[in-house]
């Protein structure tokens, strides 16, 4: 009986571990900071040529993700990923999903209203100028560069990553990408959606 009652108790506590491990937050894909980090406030414009700050991050999670309107390939199809987990997770966690443009000089709030109502009218579009955004941009743990060119058709080089700040406006997690051979790095939709509940249940 004893040895009966032994081997129930293993087998528990090896349950109750590998249970443990998957709900910790430390062991996901996604870069996640025990303590968030407080960020700075800040004033961007919406694509409603409106004033946002810091302010805007509180009462809900945030996803950030950094691109520009003339954006090939990885914007257009990270922003379908995350139309997809916005409808996902809504229902069950306030959540805003926030697209900021580090091409300034090109996208306009009309340019950015009209893009990202192609993908979802609830998220918010926003940019600045660059003293503006590069402080924004740096403690999201994120970055991005522009060549100084002349050309109206250049290319804008930026993070692939996810941002996720918290209710509090503090940053949260960074959701990487994934580097597949023959293809531009994009966030795994699947795996995001997963991982956010993860943090959002533990946090």
């Amino acid at each position: 009986m004893k040895r009966l009652w032994l081997l129930v108790i293993v087998v528990l506590s090896l349950f109750l571990s590998a249970c443990s491990s998957e709900n910790d937050p430390q062991n996901l894909n996604a870069l996640v900071y025990e303590n968030a980090k407080s960020l700075s406030d800040f004033t961007l414009k919406n694509q409603h040529g409106e004033p946002v700050t810091k302010a805007q991050f509180k009462g809900q999670w945030n996803l950030v993700f950094l691109g520009y309107t003339s954006c090939p390939d990885i914007c257009p199809l990270t922003l379908a990923k995350l139309n997809a987990v916005y409808k996902e997770l809504e229902a069950d966690y306030p959540l805003q999903v926030w697209f900021v443009s580090v091409d300034p000089n090109r996208d306009t709030a009309e340019k950015r209203k009209q893009y990202i109502d192609y993908f979802n009218p609830n998220f918010l579009a926003v940019s600045g100028e660059h003293k503006d955004l590069f402080p924004v941009v740096r403690e999201l743990g994120l970055i991005y560069a522009i060549s100084d060119t002349t050309k109206a058709d250049y290319a804008v080089d930026h993070s692939a990553s996810v941002a996720l700040v918290d209710d509090t406006g503090a940053l949260r997690a960074i959701f990487k990408p994934e580097f597949k051979q023959g293809s531009v790095p994009l966030i795994n939709s699947t795996q995001l959606t997963q991982e956010f509940k993860v943090i959002a249940n533990y946090y």
